[in-house]
């Protein structure tokens, strides 16, 4: 007996412990066996039945292993309940386990909890990452089982359907910009040179003047610089020179009204207190900054000197229907305004019936450059309206139009990089007839061509690689809705041609990513994944419809002529 007692005391003490680590070892399984606790309404995967299958035999292991300790368990127990009579007054003296044995349920209470915890956090987002998972895996196999019609089917459609639409194109360019000239003439006469804003000449930009516009109506949009009289200017900050700016804040800047002979870095006599008998010899009492009220009829935010798109937008409507009073009568049309909640948006009226929309849009330019800050920019549904009427969204039209020029110089000729454009631009916007708006644009579409227009070799846009071209678009705006990232072209592009004597400081800024607002907006991206499923679904069903509608215009180039 005195060898037994020893034994049957470290039995004794190993006891509690085989059985805390089998509670452990089942608790911990049920805890994180996801078929044991179903979740509501989820399902699993169809592709994911070999995995089920390999839980299911993983569970059948563990539950033989269960029986197995549990029978040694029993076994254990009867031999303890023989030695429970002879270790009786060993027993009584064992009381150092009971801290011991306290630590470890104290534990496994611990472990468990943070167990329970880690699911309940892992459930509360389950069901949003398997919504995106799913959204994933769809787009990811989505263009695979799309089959796009033949080079002869492309050619014939691309020729009956987008150049019988676009063939006025150049007509309607040449009036609008002969009219605007016209308008814009009689704006400066009308207004006070001595206190009135000083307007330029227009600058046409955008799908009408880059040669691929093609859902009507055809709009020309029309960009109109303006300056400050004199001796004001305008000192623009964007938000690449300041050290932090919110995510929602890129892509905008503040232009601040000013003298043009101040210094930017101030005068000495603003920081330094003068006597009474000196003067400063820049600034006389004369030549003072005007008060705040005098600053608002610069068109300045109140009681500020940045300058405030909703009273530019006030000024030019008001500036527009003086002029068009002047010329009226020479013209015998009419010219209202198409949208009230835009400066310069109008709708050329003829007694035939007919109309030609076109907008004309004031501008700031942005230092040297020829980037502007554009008081209103028209926005997707995803895109809010900025947070102060002194935000200007800065716009690069001008270098977009610039480098679709040049590279097409370089390009073969009828060179298919705009067809593949006009194409897809057209089976969107039918599509979005059909289902309702989406929150991608035609500005999407494009920026898709010029990350690839200066990705891939030159002669790979030959007019044969019509239908190849048009499934690297498909693939790339494929790719970037399952990342939700669109790089703009230019701000943060490195590789951008020196020819186009681009600024540095948009080079160097962080890349702007256009599809961030999906981030943010889950509903508005389901939509636009729907709509571009459904487009690619549709896109056979699209162009042999619209083919077999639309009457031969006898045109025999498959190319638009206008994109050399």
């Amino acid at each position: 007996m005195g060898f037994s007692a020893p034994l049957s005391c470290r039995e004794g003490i190993a006891m509690p412990a085989g059985i805390f680590r089998v509670c452990l070892v089942v608790i911990t399984a049920i805890v994180n066996h996801p078929l044991l606790f179903p979740k509501e309404n989820a399902t699993v995967p169809e592709y994911a039945e070999d995995i089920i299958q390999k839980m299911k035999a993983h569970e059948e292991n563990l539950r033989l292993e269960q029986l197995r300790l549990e029978q040694e368990i029993a076994g254990q127990e009867a031999a303890l309940k023989a030695l429970e009579k002879a270790t009786e007054t060993e027993e009584q003296n064992i009381k150092e386990p009971l801290p011991w044995d306290l630590w470890s349920a104290m534990s496994m209470v611990i472990f468990l909890l943070i167990e329970l915890w880690r699911q309940d956090y892992q459930d509360g987002n389950w069901q949003e990452s398997a919504c995106e998972e799913d959204d994933m895996a769809v787009l990811g196999k989505a263009f695979k089982g799309v089959a796009l019609p033949d080079k002869a089917a492309l050619a014939n459609f691309y020729e009956r359907c987008i150049l019988g639409a676009t063939g006025d194109m150049a007509r309607k360019r040449e009036l609008v910009e002969g009219f605007a000239d016209d308008l814009l003439e009689a704006l400066r006469s009308v207004c006070n040179r001595d206190a009135d804003m000083e307007v330029e000449e227009s600058i046409g930009v955008g799908s009408m003047y880059e040669n691929w516009r093609v859902n009507k109506p055809l709009v020309c949009d029309l960009i109109v610089p303006f300056t400050p009289p004199e001796p004001y200017c305008f000192r623009s900050q964007t938000w690449c020179s300041r050290k932090s700016v919110r995510p929602d804040k890129q892509g905008y800047g503040t232009i601040k009204v000013c003298r043009a002979d101040e210094d930017a870095a101030g005068c000495i006599c603003g920081k330094t207190k003068l006597g009474e008998d000196m003067l400063c010899l820049l600034h006389s009492q004369t030549n003072q900054t005007r008060p705040s009220n005098e600053m608002e009829d610069l068109l300045c935010f109140k009681n500020t000197q940045y300058l405030d798109a909703d009273q530019v937008m006030k000024w030019f409507q008001i500036a527009i229907t003086k002029s068009w009073n002047k010329i009226s009568h020479k013209y015998e049309f009419d010219v209202t305004f198409n949208l009230l909640d835009a400066p310069g948006a109008l709708k050329i009226k003829f007694r035939s019936g007919k109309s030609i929309a076109f907008n004309l849009t004031p501008v700031v330019q942005c230092e040297d450059s020829d980037a502007y800050f554009i008081s209103h920019f028209p926005r997707s549904g995803l895109t809010a309206d900025p947070a102060s009427s002194t935000d200007w969204f800065v716009t690069f039209a001008v270098y977009e139009r610039r480098f679709i020029h040049s590279i097409s110089k370089k390009l073969p000729a009828n060179a298919c990089h705009l067809s593949c454009l006009q194409i897809l631009s057209f089976l969107h916007g039918k599509q979005c007839s059909l289902t309702g708006p989406s929150s991608l644009t035609n500005y999407h579409l494009k920026t898709v061509m010029l990350h690839l227009l200066q990705t891939r070799p030159y002669q790979d846009w030959a007019s044969e690689n019509l239908e190849a071209r048009l499934q690297d678009m498909l693939k790339f705006l494929e790719k970037s809705l399952q990342e939700k990232k669109l790089c703009h072209f230019f701000i943060g592009n490195q590789k951008v041609p020196e020819v186009l004597n681009f600024p540095v400081v948009f080079q160097k800024a962080e890349p702007l990513n256009l599809f961030r607002p999906f981030v943010l907006h889950r509903d508005a991206y389901r939509k636009t994944v729907d709509t571009f499923h459904e487009m690619l679904r549709n896109t056979s069903a699209l162009i042999n419809e619209y083919t077999v509608h639309i009457p031969s215009v006898g045109h025999t180039n498959m190319l638009h002529k206008e994109s050399l």
